[in-house]
């Protein structure tokens, strides 16, 4: 039988706006190319003007810097028209025990990776040996990045290039002004925009997506259809029918309460970093943007009701709460195994979602544009590129399921149900488990990763695991470690060098508002 062969895909249209649908147009545009003739890929965005988006403020991982480099939008740019400020890691804020009890109140997962020195020892065997002065965290001991954040010091100075800087960083941002930016910004690189209000899809007769039939538009067309449609799902799951996983037994919050509030002036100190503090039944994020706050409980309505973490909410606000109303986002945790379906891919929240604890949510959407750009199905033979997109994409969920949970399945807290359900292992993928069973007695190694499967690299994981206090009970004798006097002199050096740094790196506010005054005089 003679097998017809496959259409190319020359028309790509993407359903659902916000960030998911934006930046993939953008990303598309960036790497495929559009224009009008015949070999280009025509790249189409609907988007209903009476659906708003769910984002209430966001963190991103530093992954964001390539991304908008690639797709050309410039620092400055970005930080003046999205009220965007620098982010150095994340401060966990009462993770390990409750507040009162002894012992540290909180530890820090930076974006710097640990010191090593060409030729140098791996720095975490001798801090686990005891090489660095009593009482240093590994992330204060390795690096020089939570005293300076910590000071509410920038990560870069302002005659480094954009994008660049001595200390890793990513971005906090207002995602509804990012999601701005970045549609005038694809539609410009030539992606087309249909404001229409998508009211059925057609399915043709192998059961693909044939058409998105819209109020306004009538039906629109393509090769391939990229699902941004939030946790609607309407292509993905509502037309096609893919089975979503629910991981609330793994991961409990699924409720979140969300408020904008001003600072008490405006010159306050800005911090570089996510403020995350636990409660007793979730956490509460505290962004610094440039113009105000951004501040939300993540919580389990399995341990708490709605009235009481708006209070809890409140509670930690303070004063400035009195008159701001939340807004209340229920949470569908969890994924999908198969996010790629005959000419049908989605992105976003219509694909999963993993809870913001680690900012996750637009690190996926990056894989996902990435993947699909450079897997692209240029010959329309989908099946094979399908394959490989599923694989690494629930990979990488499930990779993020590990690592999300490694934040609360090591909590030394008793104070509520909710922190003592974490440490339950039947709620503890045995992936996890395992790991952590090797990890009693030696520390994460790279070998233990599969790089492209990872969000994460290995120092995260480090940082969180040791933060959290976990007994690693290293082997060691004079010949597995044989250089502890060289890993005494180097965390010497850090510490030396943390305060040059100090002196090197302006305020946080101080560089953020340099940028945005350049970004206004290259936009006047």
């Amino acid at each position: 039988m003679k097998t017809l062969p496959k259409q190319g895909v020359r028309n790509v249209l993407i359903v659902g706006g916000g960030t998911a649908g934006w930046l993939t147009a953008a990303f598309l545009a960036r790497q495929l190319g559009t224009g009008a003739d015949e070999n280009a890929v025509r790249i189409t965005l609907v988007e209903s003007k009476e659906i708003g988006i769910i984002g209430v403020g966001e963190g991103t991982f530093p992954s964001i810097r390539g991304t908008l480099a690639t797709i050309g939008i410039d620092e400055a740019r970005f930080i003046r028209e999205c009220d965007a400020t620098f982010k150095q890691g994340i401060h966990f804020q009462h993770w390990v025990r409750e507040p009162g009890m002894p012992g540290a109140d909180h530890y820090f997962h930076p974006f710097s990776l640990p010191s090593q020195r060409p030729g140098g020892p791996e720095l975490l065997p001798y801090w686990l040996q005891g090489g660095a002065p009593a009482g240093v965290g590994f992330a204060a001991a390795a690096t020089m990045q939570k005293r300076v954040a910590d000071a509410a010091h920038a990560p870069k100075r302002p005659s480094d290039a954009d994008f660049m800087g001595p200390l890793n960083y990513a971005y906090h941002f207002d995602a509804g002004k990012f999601a701005t930016l970045l549609a005038t910004h694809a539609k410009s690189l030539g992606v087309q925009h249909v404001l229409a209000t998508v009211e059925r899809v057609e399915l043709d007769d192998r059961g693909a997506i044939g058409a998105v039939h819209t109020r306004e538009a009538g039906a629109l067309t393509a090769e391939l259809y990229i699902d941004c449609t939030g946790f609607r799902a309407a292509l993905i799951g509502e037309a096609l029918g893919t089975s979503f996983r629910n991981i609330n037994d793994v991961l409990f919050v699924d409720r979140a309460l969300a408020m904008q509030v001003p600072y008490e002036r405006p010159d306050a100190p800005i911090p570089s970093y996510t403020i995350s503090t636990a409660h007793e039944a979730g956490w509460t994020w505290d962004i610094g943007l440039h113009q105000r706050r951004g501040i939300g409980y993540v919580y389990s309505s399995r341990h708490t009701d709605d009235a009481r973490a708006e209070q809890v909410l409140r509670n930690y606000i303070g004063p400035a709460s009195k008159d701001l109303h939340p807004r209340q986002l229920k949470l569908n945790v969890g994924y999908r195994d198969v996010h790629w379906v005959k000419n049908c891919v989605a992105v976003g929240l219509s694909g999963g979602f993993l809870e913001p604890l680690e900012s996750s949510g637009i690190g996926l959407i990056e894989t996902a544009a990435y993947l699909i750009s450079y897997l692209f199905p240029h010959d329309g033979d989908m099946e094979p590129v399908a394959r490989t997109y599923n694989e690494m994409m629930k990979a990488r969920y499930e990779r993020i399921v590990d690592f999300v949970k490694l934040h609360y399945c090591l909590t030394q807290r008793k104070d509520s149900r909710f922190w003592t359900d974490n440490t339950d292992p039947a709620s503890i993928p045995q992936t996890l488990q395992d790991k952590l069973a090797m990890w009693r007695h030696r520390a994460p190694h790279r070998m233990d990763f599969v790089v492209d499967y990872e969000m994460y690299p290995p120092s995260s994981w480090q940082y969180v695991l040791y933060g959290m206090e976990y007994p690693t009970d290293l082997y060691a004798n004079a010949r597995t470690l044989p250089r502890m006097e060289e890993a005494r002199k180097e965390f010497a050096m850090i510490a030396q060098m943390s305060q040059r740094a100090l002196a090197d790196l302006p305020p946080h506010r101080a560089m953020v508002e340099h940028l945005a005054q350049r970004g206004q005089r290259k936009s006047a």
